[in-house]
């Protein structure tokens, strides 16, 4: 069997609320209220699963603690419309690649325009 076959990404949207694939991208990461996270196997959808961002009653310093939290729930890729140094940081020593797109997307739609689903 190739071992290219059945490789499940998991992908995390910083997400403004818990709609699932139909919640939108937040404009920011740090400050989103919800990261939406999707396991994709051969193009498609197997999970999707709503975070409460575990930072978000903190002051200062949100963005490395939820990259940290992403990356210990095994995240392989981050979408989000702006990031601060602090997060990238972290992601990218974890090896979480940031992907940076528009605020207000639907996360759908984002998984479409990247090419990670057939079909959604």
């Amino acid at each position: 069997m190739n071992h290219m076959e059945k490789k499940l990404t998991r992908i995390a949207v910083a997400t403004v609320r818990d709609r699932k694939l139909e919640d939108i991208v937040s404009p920011e990461f740090g400050h989103s209220r919800t990261f939406t996270i999707i396991d994709i196997e051969d193009g498609e959808v197997k999970n999707v699963e709503v975070l409460e961002n575990p930072a978000r009653n903190i002051a200062h310093g949100r963005g490395p603690i939820v990259g940290k939290s992403l990356a210990d729930k095994g995240v392989e890729i981050v979408f989000t419309s702006e990031i601060g140094p602090g997060a990238s940081a972290i992601l990218e020593q974890l090896g979480v690649k940031i992907i940076t797109t528009k605020a207000g997307q639907k996360v759908e739609d984002v998984l479409r325009e990247y090419k990670l689903v057939k079909q959604v």
